[in-house]
């Protein structure tokens, strides 16, 4: 039989084994392992001093960056847009970098409007009551119904209404009132699809879209579809700069540069979220207005930096 003092001894024996072990561990920490471990330490913390002045150098030079593309506004911008009526479209993803983007315009010597579409008009749910709404806000008014789109998307029909009463309608066409504009936008404010600053009281020459990345959520692909498709019908009515952040994931800058059509009308700006692409944006706008072309500008390996400067 076991008895007490066998335990005992048995545990003296397990303690006097770990004693042991810590003083031959620490004996071995304390040569060559320890040295090893701090060299590694030492060398880790100098790698993060690098990376880290690495950063701050970027940033800097970011700041330099912006600072120089800020006065390079001052320079080249005032009057290549003077007395031009421009009505700026700004996405729920854009909404960061839309009053940047317009003070550029407004810098140029443009008349800007702005209109801000909510989340609500981009969510897939509600395409039956945005199709819905199309007809019953355009009914009562002069606005053009003819040329909308006669299928069940309804946030292509109600951006073709949309463009159909903010920009100029072809020559020759009746222009629409500035009663039945107000109209139309009421009945999209009221049901909380978009928000004005002021009231639109004019059609614009053109628009310029502001987005940003694509959307992430698990109606994604339906949404970055639905903003695609206020791109086409706005450059369906008239002249476009799309001014977004990013050229790839699905978001609309990264759309329309691979579609073969609408690359030829419609400029995109894949960094509208930095001073330099604000002031591109801008730039874009006065090449489409002057010259009637299409570019691709930005930082994206398929964009050019900038366009031509306007003489």
């Amino acid at each position: 039989m076991i008895n007490f003092r066998y335990h005992v001894v048995s545990l003296t024996a397990v303690f006097l084994a770990l004693a042991i072990g810590l003083v031959v561990g620490t004996a071995a920490l304390n040569g060559p392992v320890a040295d090893s471990l701090k060299e590694t330490v030492n060398g880790l913390r100098k790698d993060n001093q690098q990376m880290r002045q690495a950063v701050q150098s970027m940033q800097k030079e970011l700041e330099l960056e912006e600072d120089f593309a800020a006065q390079m506004a001052e320079v080249v911008l005032p009057g290549t847009l003077t007395g031009k009526r421009v009505v700026v479209v700004s996405l729920p993803v854009g909404r960061d970098h839309t009053e940047a983007v317009v003070k550029m315009l407004q810098l140029a010597g443009a008349q800007v409007s702005r209109v801000d579409l909510q989340d609500k008009f981009i969510e897939p749910d509600n395409n039956n009551n945005l199709l819905e709404l199309a007809v019953t806000a355009a009914r009562p008014t002069g606005a053009p119904t003819t040329d909308l789109p006669s299928n069940s998307n309804g946030v292509e029909t109600s951006s073709a209404l949309l463009a159909s009463v903010l920009l100029d309608r072809a020559p020759g066409a009746t222009p629409v009132s500035e009663a039945d504009r107000r109209a139309v936008l009421a009945a999209y404010i009221n049901a909380n699809y978009l928000t004005t600053e002021k009231p639109v009281t004019a059609s614009a020459e053109a628009v310029v879209l502001v987005s940003g990345q694509p959307y992430v959520d698990k109606d994604s692909a339906k949404k970055d579809e639905s903003v695609l498709k206020v791109a086409e019908q706005f450059d369906r009515a008239g002249t476009i700069v799309v001014g977004g952040n990013g050229s790839a994931g699905g978001n609309v800058v990264a759309a329309v540069r691979s579609d073969p059509v609408l690359v030829q009308s419609i400029s995109t700006v894949d960094n509208a979220n930095t001073v330099q692409g604000q002031l591109v944006t801008a730039l874009a706008l006065v090449e489409q207005v002057t010259v009637k072309k299409a570019g691709q500008y930005g930082i994206a390996d398929n964009a050019t930096l900038l366009p031509r400067m306007p003489q």
